[in-house]
């Protein structure tokens, strides 16, 4: 039995495109940051510089995720618009449209509340997709959907459906309770529903998949406690670790990733030797462009001097986490959800990755008289106008003022 047709609605019409682009452009740009990315991402006012990454903020994706769901509320004024999750993970973008009454509904209970919906809804599917179960309930529903899914999940979604086609296992890098990850999980079941899949995050959790794979086996109980709700339905280590492909949530380290593929690989061959190897392996680049280019772009900024570095976002989102990973590497990172996380000179509120939470530090790098360089980037879901609240807030705290900015960027642009 086949699964039940959505009621798909095309929203972009030119007139509504319009005025929409209009509204995020208020919301959300900043002539400042352009500006500053016209002189080349660098601007200095007395001792202070703020160099920016060549690469930030919102991708083709976010932007058209974002465009989508304000047409929703122009083109349905007077209908219930409901949203799957968050749009995009960045708060400030939800705060706007939970303003303009866009009713989210919150991770984890999309299948009791979609299960009320009814066909005068409508329902808008954030960028990372949705699972294919909670997919079928609003098309049984009959609601009306918005679908904003980013291209390039999809193209990951091809390739683990051709996986379970052909027989193997999809070995997906990403977080498992991430939703995009979830929605990806869900098609790697296949349209028959007997695909498998197996989601690993750390290099310590490829490595003991490794190990079983070079012995051929294990202990098989040990394996599936420790990966639980991480692995499809009634996986099987035994049987279901002998074809293998990977893919990846897109929005992953890509380092990382292409060393998850090489470690994965290198064991089916131990296994299998080289040509039955390369025969039960397949492997697939899924990482988005937006993605690569944004940790790109910070390697890049990184050979230069920096004394600090600030990375803004949402605390959930993955591709800014990896920044921040990326960063704190080589200097001081921090990483801030908005301009007012800046305290003061000394105190900094930001996100620590390894205790999985907000906190406040001191550091005297900002508090400096002598010439300091701040680095700022941002991931794929951060707006400008953040952007340009955090340049402002460090040069006023290094006690410049935001007239004395514009006045800078002014000469520059009429050097």
């Amino acid at each position: 039995m086949s699964a039940p047709a959505s009621r798909r609605v095309n929203v972009r019409t030119p007139e509504v495109m319009q005025l929409v682009q209009a509204e995020v452009e208020t919301h959300y740009r900043s002539a400042l940051v352009d500006s500053i990315r016209k002189g080349g991402g660098l601007l200095t006012v007395g001792n202070t510089t703020i160099r920016l990454a060549r690469d930030f903020g919102f991708c083709y994706g976010v932007e058209r995720a974002i465009d989508l769901a304000y047409a929703s509320r122009r083109v349905f004024p007077d209908r219930n618009v409901y949203l799957l999750g968050e749009i995009i993970h960045n708060p400030e973008v939800n705060r706007q449209l939970s303003e303009m009454n866009v009713i989210s509904l919150p991770v984890g209970t999309h299948e009791e509340a979609v299960a009320k919906l009814t066909s005068e809804d409508v329902v808008i599917v954030p960028a990372f997709g949705a699972e294919t179960r909670i997919m079928n309930i609003i098309a049984e529903r009959g609601c009306m959907v918005v679908d904003t899914t980013c291209g390039d999940v999809m193209s990951v979604w091809k390739r683990v459906r051709k996986y379970a086609v052909d027989g193997f296992t999809s070995i997906i890098h990403g977080k498992a309770s991430h939703e995009e990850t979830r929605a990806t999980s869900s098609r790697a079941l296949g349209q028959s529903g007997n695909g498998q899949y197996l989601v690993i995050l750390t290099l310590d959790d490829v490595d003991y998949v490794c190990d079983y794979i070079r012995k051929g086996g294990g202990d098989r109980e040990g394996f599936i406690t420790r990966f639980g709700e991480a692995a499809s339905p009634g996986f099987d280590p035994d049987m279901h670790l002998k074809r293998i492909g990977v893919a990846n949530q897109t929005t992953m380290l890509k380092s990382e990733t292409e060393e998850i593929q090489r470690r994965l690989r290198a064991a089916v061959i131990d296994r299998d030797g080289e040509t039955v190897g390369d025969q039960n392996f397949q492997v697939f680049d899924t990482i988005c462009g937006a993605t690569q280019e944004r940790q790109d772009s910070l390697f890049d900024m990184l050979k230069l001097p920096l004394d600090i570095l600030l990375v803004v976002g949402g605390y959930n989102s993955s591709n800014t986490t990896h920044l921040v990973e990326i960063g704190e590497k080589q200097l001081p990172t921090f990483f801030i959800r908005t301009a007012e996380c800046l305290r003061s000179l000394e105190q900094i509120v930001h996100f620590d990755l390894h205790l999985k939470q907000e906190k406040e530090s001191y550091t005297q790098k900002l508090a400096s008289d002598a010439p300091i360089q701040v680095g700022v980037t941002a991931g794929a879901s951060c707006p400008n106008n953040l952007i340009e609240d955090t340049i402002l807030r460090v040069f006023q705290l290094r006690g410049i003022q935001e007239e004395e900015v514009r006045a800078a960027l002014a000469a520059v642009a009429t050097y």
